[in-house]
């Protein structure tokens, strides 16, 4: 009997490949192109949204840490970003076109996935995986609704508009990456402090989206519209996406006052991304504030900023350490519906829930990764009770046992740690499907 994973973005994909390495029919249902979210524009299973960087690099970092967990256990999401990968300093950015269709090309190529394009508002037959993110649709949401017992919570995410890239002007903007001399990582458009005051102005007092009633809830923390961090004080951007240190103006050889950074969408540089400035005003609104930046004073704007509505679950109460609905064994939950925020996140959920489907189909025990991992920190974290629960990124306060000051100790233990969990899981499957690998 297939599997059937509902949802094709990255939590879905992880799970469905998953299973299917582990030598199990899968369905794959993607509602798209027949019906689109609001953020979403192409047809390609993992489109990127929001973003295009999956955040830091380094092991020392949770997010790069938690990459490294990914690899190990075989994650075609992080395989991907790898093979995408575009100059980003110490983040995984990715060409974010280059990266879905090879991930789509992946998925429809292979022999024991089925890609069924319709959308899902009920529960489908045999066991289910739900992974339909953070703009799952209205019918469905109310399935989810009535399965779990209680209703969902909303939050929102913004999304930073994109730039054309030979319409910046490059003489009042200059390459660099923080703290890394000579990198052209990013572009970085520098302000003096009358530029800045004379932007923050215009930027808190500017019209924005009117939202509707049922819209008016709160924001999620790590993803603040721009103008809603300036209401906190004249200097929040200072110390926010505006930062200035470690940069050096590379026209001038001072220390700007102010900075935005720019980040590639592409690997040839004719797109960029405003990165942190996610953002509600208006369209009209967009153009007149940013344009105030001196090096976006003739800037076409390929993509605007928007909002859009996130769904997310109050998992601690409605899932199990499996990743399983609580009174309903079939039906299993990932990806950031679950109650994670982030990209890789989503996926090492979506990884998580395949593994554990296999698990159940095979008929043994799932066993959850060690807390001392990144991956089994945020799986703790979601199916643990908390009466204030809301989206969580990775972070290094998560894991078990963690030490800030031991922390290179703490990447080996937890990387010696998911290699032996996954040694374990492996063990576990049939001598079959092993030798069938």
């Amino acid at each position: 009997m297939d599997i059937r994973v509902v949802g094709g973005g990255l939590a879905g994909v992880e799970a469905a490949h998953q299973v299917a390495q582990r030598g199990h029919k899968v369905t794959l249902y993607e509602m798209r192109p027949h019906v689109f979210t609001p953020a979403h524009r192409t047809p390609f299973l993992s489109e990127l949204v929001c973003s295009n960087s999956m955040k830091s690099k380094e092991l020392t970092n949770a997010h790069g840490l938690l990459k490294e967990e990914l690899r190990l256990l075989g994650s075609i999401i992080v395989e991907t970003a790898d093979e995408t990968a575009i100059p980003g300093g110490k983040a995984l950015v990715v060409d974010r076109q280059r990266f879905a269709r090879i991930i789509t090309d992946t998925i429809e190529a292979h022999p024991l996935i089925r890609i069924s394009r319709e959308e899902v508002t009920h529960v489908p037959d045999g066991i289910v995986i739900f992974a339909t993110g953070p703009l799952t649709s209205d019918g469905l949401a109310d399935t989810l609704r009535e399965l779990t017992g209680s209703s969902n919570f909303y939050f929102f995410d913004a999304i930073s508009p994109i730039v054309d890239g030979e319409t910046i002007d490059r003489e009042k903007a200059f390459f660099g990456a923080r703290y890394l001399d000579g990198s052209d990582d990013y572009l970085n458009c520098p302000l003096t402090r009358d530029e800045y005051d004379r932007f923050y102005e215009a930027l808190i007092t500017a019209e924005r989206v009117q939202l509707r009633e049922f819209e008016k809830t709160p924001y999620f923390e790590g993803c603040l519209p721009i103008e809603i961090m300036a209401e906190r004080g004249h200097r929040t951007l200072l110390y926010g996406p505006m930062k200035p240190v470690g940069l050096t103006d590379g026209i001038t050889g001072a220390k700007p006052h102010a900075v935005i950074q720019l980040r590639r969408e592409d690997a040839s540089g004719t797109m960029y991304n405003m990165v942190g400035f996610q953002t509600k005003l208006t369209y009209t609104e967009q153009e007149r504030v940013f344009k105030l930046i001196p090096a976006l004073r003739n800037a076409v704007f390929l993509r605007y900023g928007s909002i859009h509505r996130n769904t997310y679950i109050n998992s601690p109460a409605v899932l199990t350490r499996d990743l399983r609905l609580v009174g309903n064994e079939r039906v299993f939950l990932a990806g950031q519906i679950t109650g994670v925020e982030g990209y890789i996140e989503s996926a090492a959920m979506g990884l998580l829930a395949g593994i554990s489907a296999c698990a159940s189909l095979e008929g043994h025990v799932f066993s959850p990764p060690p807390e001392d991992t990144c991956i089994g920190a945020l799986l703790n974290y979601i199916t643990t009770e908390n009466k204030h629960f809301q989206p969580m990124n990775v972070n290094f306060g998560l894991l078990k046992g963690y030490n800030k000051r031991q922390k290179d100790a703490v990447v080996k233990n937890a990387l010696s740690a998911i290699s032996a969990w996954k040694d374990e899981t492996d063990r576990l499957r049939s001598p079959l499907q092993r030798q069938e690998d």
